[in-house]
């Protein structure tokens, strides 16, 4: 056994079968008494339900939830926060409900607590991790990341049930998302038994229920196992340094506008390619979870076989900008198992446009 530090994070995990009518009494337990529920413009409905258990204790739903949380909407929703006397944001929804969230707690200085009943596998919710952007003078869209336990949920409640209309693409695209959140896990330098224990369940369970929700996307078993592992990817994400595939996402989101789950989707296979000769352990593991003998091609097949985009060319990338996004992925330092060199970066986001299956 190799030595090892663990670090746990604090948090209440409620998982099950109707489990979001327990808000209330998570709510009265925190010791609060005015809640602001919070969703996207597409999931009032569920924000209007979970209201709706929560009687006197829900003052209001701020629906205005906005990928990649900008500040001016975190403003916007601070007004009526402010205006409502809130005390306990309960975000109902995927990453951008839940961003919001953190975003109020954050402002709140951590005084606001959060409950979160997450609809999607992104795993956000289990991390201490906030995204923001802003608009500058030029018109540019800037994005900064800040890790701090100030926006840490106090409780995350896994209803089961919100789960099961999460549209069959998307399950897979989120769920390969929350899966690349375990793979860099195993192979990070704060790596330990514990996470990369709860690394590779989250692998098999989600990579076990990707088909069968695909064939039946009522399956209770397979939305339940995607949901288990969605909280592995989040808690491990949250407890560990990203590496390689995440700093790519971060590039080609935040300097391309790509969509999220869909191009951690397609960069997975390459980035795990990529690292493969330096992290041979790790990434044997991962084959193992997944049931695979090569991991990389796993990965890759695990998306094209149950409908998922695959290259950055059907996402709308354009091929002029590979260099780009090279260049930007080759500056910034950070820890990796692979040396990054740029020349090779540019080989791996090419193999990503067009689709090719790693070798």
């Amino acid at each position: 056994m190799q030595p090892f530090i663990y670090n746990a994070l604090p948090a209440r995990v409620i998982f099950g079968w109707g489990t979001s009518s327990q808000a209330a009494a998570e709510v009265r337990a925190l010791g609060c008494s005015k809640v602001l529920v919070l969703t996207t413009p597409q999931q009032i409905d569920s924000g209007e339900a979970v209201k709706a258990t929560l009687g006197e204790l829900g003052v209001g739903i701020y629906s205005n939830a906005t990928m990649h949380t900008p500040k001016s909407v975190t403003m916007d929703a601070m007004s009526i926060v402010q205006k409502l006397g809130v005390d306990c944001v309960i975000a109902v929804g995927g990453g951008s409900t839940i961003g919001l969230g953190k975003a109020i707690a954050l402002q709140s200085d951590g005084k606001i607590k959060q409950i979160v009943i997450p609809t999607t596998y992104a795993g956000s919710e289990a991390t201490p991790i906030i995204g923001q952007s802003e608009t500058d003078a030029n018109g540019q869209t800037l994005k900064t990341t800040q890790k701090t336990t100030k926006v840490l949920p106090q409780v995350i409640i896994y209803d089961i049930n919100l789960s099961m209309t999460l549209p069959a693409q998307m399950t897979v695209t989120s769920g390969l998302n929350s899966i690349a959140h375990a793979v860099e896990a195993l192979y990070a330098p704060e790596a330990n038994p514990i996470h990369s224990s709860l690394a590779e369940q989250g692998i098999t369970s989600i990579a076990r229920s990707i088909p069968a929700i695909i064939k039946n996307s009522q399956d209770k078993d397979a939305r339940s196992d995607a949901l288990f592992g969605a909280w592995c990817g989040g808690t491990v994400l949250g407890a560990v340094g990203m590496s390689l595939h995440h700093k790519l996402c971060h590039t080609l989101g935040g300097s391309f506008g790509m969509p999220h789950a869909e191009t951690h989707t397609v960069i997975l296979p390459h980035a795990v390619a990529y690292n493969e000769p330096y992290a041979k352990e790790a990434i044997g593991r991962v084959a193992k979870a997944l049931g695979v003998t090569n991991a990389a091609q796993g990965l890759f097949d695990l998306a094209k076989d149950n409908g998922a985009p695959y290259s950055l060319k059907a996402l709308g990338f354009k091929e002029e900008d590979l260099e780009k996004a090279a260049d930007i992925a080759a500056k910034a330092p950070y820890p990796n198992p692979a040396p990054l060199e740029k020349a090779k970066l540019l080989q791996l986001l090419t193999n990503a446009y067009h689709g090719t299956r790693p070798e």
